[in-house]
């Protein structure tokens, strides 16, 4: 049967990295960023209630979401975080839920990887059989997001700052892959995690989350 694997790792730490790898491999990837991107498109629900809830100042001149400005004002304010995070991650959640099923349906024996950066945040660990956590160390997520997002020191720090400590994330971890060193180093651990979550699924793997 198909196994659910959640994938996340704070802001820079290669999540993304070892996703491709996964998919190069043959899993099937949901990618809960690019479909955060999709729902707050002009005109969609969370859309309206993004420019209700903080302005049109967060749109740029073809109406659609600044999402720079708009992080600017997020990551700067827990509070405006959490309303922002009550518009979209509840449609996020759906419609993974809905892919999840049509993946299911289509290749009942499917390895499906959910890459989400707020998994744990958001208790959608408890929706899957299996999560993996990918690290860096404290110096690399900086150097990194700081290249990646164009942001100054103080700005990540201040992103990273948001979201939950990587010590925290490591005790819900089921795998943890080190993305400290090399491409190759990172590239063999994910073909073992591979091989193992294979396994699994051959051997009937059930969840022990419910």
């Amino acid at each position: 049967m198909a196994i659910v694997v959640g994938l996340t790792g704070n802001m820079a730490s290669g999540k993304s990295t070892v996703a491709t790898i996964l998919k190069e491999l043959g899993a099937y990837i949901i990618d809960a960023d690019a479909i955060g991107h999709q729902i707050i498109g002009k005109g969609q629900p969370a859309w309206h209630d993004i420019v209700e809830e903080f302005g049109k100042e967060v749109l740029l001149a073809d109406g659609s979401v600044n999402r720079k400005r708009l992080g600017e004002i997020v990551f700067s304010d827990r509070e405006k975080l959490k309303r922002l995070n009550a518009i979209t991650h509840p449609r996020i959640r759906e419609e993974i839920e809905r892919r999840i099923e049509l993946i299911k349906k289509s290749s009942p024996r499917a390895i499906i990887v959910v890459d989400a950066a707020l998994l744990i945040e958001v208790g959608s660990h408890r929706k899957v059989e299996v999560v993996v956590v990918v690290t860096a160390s404290k110096e690399q997520l900086i150097k990194r997001a700081m290249e990646k997002f164009c942001l100054t020191e103080d700005e990540a720090k201040k992103r990273l700052g948001a979201q939950m400590p990587q010590e925290e994330k490591l005790k819900y971890a089921d795998f943890v892959i080190d993305n400290s060193g090399s491409l190759e180093k990172t590239t063999e651990a994910v073909r073992g995690l591979y091989d193992e979550l294979k396994r699994m699924e051959a051997e009937g793997f059930q969840t022990k989350r419910g």
